[in-house]
């Protein structure tokens, strides 16, 4: 894929370089973006763009005026596109000129965000986006990323209760490691895309930044090059800052909401020691300590689950980015893009929520 043709609108200095909020679903992107958004000086686009592992996967090469065609038939009729608040005969004009990659919609999009909102920077937060560092940091070589990890056995329980990850026929419907197996799977390919990107790249605990938000937004604020005021952030609050973009619909935010150490509660006894079995070095190399014995190693049965999964989710990830089967697939239409980007565990933002001007 060619590099990016739009020229710099800022120039390569950091306090204007955009800022990638990825890793696991689930894992806090959402909070830690809404966060940056509400400190102020960041375009507000309370949606998450999926540029990179939707979009561009689905309609293909974007130097081809067909593909852009089918791309903006369908993002214009989404809810993505209304987060925007964009002219849409403008935001098709340009897309139709000047985009030749998904770094050239990112950037014509934002960009244009920016210059209607009167700011000079902007972020994105497409968790699975971590799976495309690579190309993104080849497309926009100035992106700074931010990599939220969380405690996999929270994530897992997260993920289970949105059946985000298909389990196999011989495990229960809401499978725990399968979602476990993906975090994994996520957080690996992000901290080996990390370490090439250099100090580009930081990592942030989504534990920390509950526990302990100035501090965590203070390291954060070094990184990025940007002050963020915790106060005016709880002041602004938009999206999940306020609203908690969480699976468990039950708890009240005002009163018993914490979503730390759920998987205390959600794994069983035989379903913990196998998990921390097969995940445990993950999770300890991450910091997270572990409950059970797990000085016996895997069994074959789980290192099996491990080898299915990790295979399960590889060919996802090629089928989906495979250029010939890409043929074969139906249109996707401005609906099809809202369920799959705007359902349970993401939640709509049509509108900039109320706020006092930054």
């Amino acid at each position: 894929m060619e590099a990016s043709r739009i020229a710099e609108p800022f120039g390569k200095d950091r306090k204007h370089a955009p800022v990638f909020v990825l890793g696991s679903p689930r894992s806090g992107t959402t909070l830690l973006y809404d966060m940056l958004l509400s400190a102020g000086g960041f375009a507000v686009y309370l949606a998450e763009s999926n540029v990179f592992n939707l979009l561009v996967p689905h309609f293909g090469n974007l130097s081809s005026r067909t593909n852009r065609e089918r791309l903006m038939e369908s993002w214009l009729e989404s809810k993505l596109f209304r987060a925007s608040g964009l002219d849409a005969e403008f935001v098709r004009n340009r897309i139709l000129k000047d985009c030749r990659s998904g770094a050239d919609f990112l950037r014509i999009v934002m960009g244009e965000i920016c210059r209607a909102q009167g700011v000079q920077r902007w972020a994105e937060n497409s968790p699975e986006g971590m799976l495309y560092l690579p190309l993104i940091k080849k497309l926009i070589p100035e992106a700074l990323v931010i990599h939220i990890i969380r405690d996999g056995r929270d994530v897992a329980t997260s993920l289970g209760r949105l059946r985000y990850v298909r389990a196999f026929p011989w495990e229960t419907r809401h499978s725990l490691m399968g979602c476990g197996l993906y975090w994994e799977w996520i957080v690996q390919h992000g901290r080996s895309f990390g370490r090439a990107a250099g100090p580009d790249y930081m990592e942030v605990h989504f534990e920390d930044l509950l526990a302990q938000p100035r501090e965590t937004l203070a390291r954060v604020s070094r990184f990025i090059d940007q002050p963020l005021d915790y106060e005016l952030i709880r002041t602004v609050a938009y999206g999940s800052v306020s609203k908690p973009n969480t699976s468990f619909r039950e708890e009240r935010p005002d009163t018993d909401f914490n979503p730390v150490g759920r998987w205390k509660k959600s794994f069983s006894q035989e379903q913990l020691l196998r998990f921390e079995q097969l995940l445990g070095p993950t999770l300890r190399e991450l910091g997270y300590a572990l409950t059970t014995d797990v000085s016996r190693k895997p069994d074959l049965s789980l290192r099996t689950t491990r080898l299915l999964y990790r295979a399960y989710f590889t060919g996802k990830q090629a089928y989906k980015n495979n250029r010939l089967l890409r043929r074969l697939r139906p249109l996707m239409k401005g609906s099809d893009l809202d369920e799959i980007v705007l359902a349970e565990d993401h939640p709509p933002a049509l509108k900039l929520p109320s706020g006092p001007s930054l």
